[in-house]
């Protein structure tokens, strides 16, 4: 699905339903991936509390997340309290494309691994 969406598409279509159509999926197809990026780079950010002994602990209070919270959503960074502070705030992080070629990158070792 990313070499798909990567791949240049044509500009001409045989007809304009079909062009359209192309473009959707093509954007519906980054739109996943972007949604994908945003899942890792949290995920990797878990990780580094893990190392760095912050796990667990609310980035806006300080305060220990609860057990119960951190299951269901392991890689939070804070409270419920503070969650819905940020969200009341209008400052939950939004979803974001990762650096400039990485997706090619993160391809090519996929291709590497499966000729292993």
């Amino acid at each position: 699905m990313t070499k798909d969406a990567l791949d240049e598409q044509p500009t001409f279509s045989t007809h304009m339903a079909d062009a359209g159509t192309d473009v959707f999926d093509r954007d519906f197809a980054l739109g996943l991936l972007s949604s994908e990026q945003d899942s890792l780079r949290e995920i990797d950010e878990a990780i580094q509390r893990i190392h760095n002994g912050t796990y667990g602990i609310c980035e806006l209070t300080g305060k220990k997340i609860r057990p119960a919270r951190l299951e269901a959503i392991p890689w939070t960074r804070f409270s419920e309290a503070a969650e819905r502070e940020l969200e009341k705030e209008g400052a939950v992080k939004r979803p974001q494309l990762g650096p400039r070629n990485t997706v090619a990158k993160v391809e090519a070792a996929t291709e590497a691994e499966d000729g292993e």
